[in-house]
């Protein structure tokens, strides 16, 4: 047998890996600007024109995009599957509100059973700094707005998502963040009327997933993760039965 001569991989295509690696893995995020050519080949240890034609390559592929004068940037709308004006229509519907909880149901718990797994240092430090705020937002109570509350819990839940290492949740919910965010503000404004011991449950619940989380608890984490969504939505449930009730009671007065 004749053996077919092995080709040498060319530099840039070491770079595409790794340029590649970094995106998959979320170290490079949508819309983010790489360093400079000169940099890039520093931080490599190879020469320019190899990280030109490797950024090039990219560019065709639709992972980077290149401004004029302003640099080499992750292309913006990688992960962008539910961005406007789906999350408007997403938004609107009631129904859609349920699935969207049910979703997260799935998805958040499996990325809380890998994230106490396989969390590293880094992952757990940004974990503890996205708990503290979520933390300070419900401690603040009437002196925090929704959007600011809303904001610390979706990027807690984000960063459970990185912790996770899984590249195929991380940017599933990365593409859903818009949503995700608009979501737990939409919950946040059906609960917060209904006093400060839903408030009090739900900060409860989050310090008891991220203590899961530090502690590597995995099963507990996804099980913790679980519940407290099934908390949020039968919360949710009877503030739209109450509402319904409240105002078919209205209607009997008003006819009568």
């Amino acid at each position: 047998m004749k053996a077919t001569p092995l080709q040498q991989r060319r530099l840039a295509d070491d770079i595409i890996d790794r340029i590649e690696t970094l995106i998959l893995e979320g170290s490079l995020r949508p819309g983010e600007r790489l360093p400079a050519e000169r940099t890039l080949a520093e931080q490599f240890g190879v020469s320019r024109p190899s990280v030109r034609e490797a950024l090039q390559k990219l560019i065709a592929r639709g992972l980077l995009t290149s401004r004029h004068g302003g640099g080499t940037f992750v292309s913006e709308t990688l992960g962008s599957s539910f961005r406007d004006p789906m999350n408007d229509l997403l938004e609107r519907n009631p129904e859609a509100q349920r699935d969207l909880i049910e979703f997260r149901h799935t998805l958040e718990g499996s990325c809380a059973y890998y994230a106490a797994l396989r969390a590293t240092e880094p992952d757990r430090e940004r974990l503890s700094a996205a708990f503290e705020r979520v933390q300070d937002c419900y401690l603040r109570k009437g002196r925090v707005s929704r959007a600011e509350e809303g904001a610390a819990d979706a990027h807690f839940h984000l960063a459970i998502a990185e912790a996770s290492h899984n590249a195929v949740l991380l940017h599933t919910i990365r593409s859903l963040f818009d949503l995700l965010e608009r979501n737990v503000v939409t919950n946040i404004g059906g609960m917060i009327p209904l006093g400060s011991d839903i408030r009090d449950a739900l900060l409860d619940q989050h310090r008891t997933l991220y203590r899961a989380i530090m502690d590597r608890r995995a099963e507990d984490a996804r099980q913790i993760a679980c519940a407290h969504l099934d908390y949020v939505q039968e919360v949710l449930a009877e503030t739209r039965d109450e509402a319904q009730r409240v105002a078919r009671a209205q209607r009997r007065q008003a006819t009568a």
